[in-house]
């Protein structure tokens, strides 16, 4: 019998009929090979037709070097709602900080940051309401009121992107 390499797959060839034997000599039929590849095609398209970016936020206006900055990525259901989607924190440097989301899927998405001056891991306000830490948002900021999905939204796409948020 001749046999036909591909790979660790040796293909044995018979009448009209392909048997596949790996290199282990175990024997598959050709649906069940048919099967994997299909199944492997299926994957690698979807592996390939979901690119992530990245997303660079360069932070401005850091009046001080006390605690952090805190950035969260949002999508409408996390916004103001939980922590997000995901989450960069970076030491606070006077002037400007940078931080990176790394692989984020596509969507629609806002960010909020904030700079967490006392190293509580979120925003404090006064007895009316009013933020006692500096923040800030993508997009336009409302200052009658609190931040604004519609306001603050943005596309990924696959691409990488830059922001910049005064505080």
């Amino acid at each position: 019998m001749k046999y036909e390499q591909f790979g660790k797959i040796y293909f044995k060839l018979r009448r009209c009929r392909a048997n596949f034997t790996t290199s282990k000599n175990k024997t598959m039929n050709m649906k069940t090979f048919t099967t994997i590849l299909a199944l492997a095609s299926v994957l690698l398209i979807n592996a390939q037709s979901e690119k992530t970016a990245n997303i660079k936020i360069t932070i401005e206006n850091v009046l001080s070097e006390e605690g952090s900055v805190i950035a969260s990525l949002h999508n409408e259901d996390t916004f103001l709602k939980s922590p997000g989607v995901k989450t960069a924190k970076e030491p606070a440097k006077k002037g400007e900080v940078t931080l990176l989301f790394e692989n984020v899927s596509p969507g629609t998405y806002a960010i909020l940051a904030i700079h967490d001056s006392n190293s509580n891991n979120s925003i404090d306000f006064d007895a009316s309401g009013m933020p006692l830490e500096s923040y800030g948002q993508t997009g336009d900021i409302n200052p009658f009121g609190p931040p604004i999905f519609a306001d603050a939204k943005f596309e990924v796409n696959g691409e990488d992107q830059e922001f910049r948020i005064r505080f």
